[in-house]
């Protein structure tokens, strides 16, 4: 019989981690925390992609009757993926620059993509590509990246 997941997450976690997690605790409720715990700690461990069920699985929990659960987590549970960033955000501005200025880098990149349901893709200048004489159009979706400099 599997263990409760309250259980499971309490001897799966030590405490200095749980710490850190509490953090993300407000963002969800107390009825999926335990579930989100695992998922965390499991795409942590998982090799390869960072599949729910690789997530899963790397917990010796591919066989518990739940599975599908852990799926409708992502999907239906409510959360703010705005929120979360703050708190992680907060998180990192603790633990790499507790004092001192803060420096802070942004890049972006071009992800080539096609496809009917690609509704963000946009056209941007390539600047590998391109020169101060040439431009170069790329097709795809625009990513920022927003890095904390020590």
């Amino acid at each position: 019989m599997p263990l409760p997941l309250s259980d499971l997450s309490m001897t799966l976690l030590p405490n200095w981690f749980t710490g850190v997690l509490q953090g993300f605790a407000p963002l969800l409720s107390a009825r999926v925390w335990p579930q989100v715990q695992l998922l965390v700690v499991g795409a942590i461990l998982s090799p390869g992609k960072r599949t729910v069920t690789a997530a899963l699985r790397v917990l010796g929990l591919a066989d518990d009757p739940r599975f599908g659960t852990f799926h409708r987590l992502l999907s239906r549970a409510r959360w703010s993926s705005l929120q979360a960033s703050q708190v992680l955000f907060s998180l990192l501005l603790t633990a790499f620059v507790p004092s001192g200025p803060l420096v802070l880098g942004l890049d972006d990149t071009i992800e080539r993509r096609t496809g009917k349901k690609i509704s963000a893709r946009g056209i941007y200048r390539d600047p590998v590509r391109s020169s101060h004489g040439y431009f170069v159009k790329a097709s795809g979706l625009r990513w920022l990246s927003l890095m904390v400099c020590d």
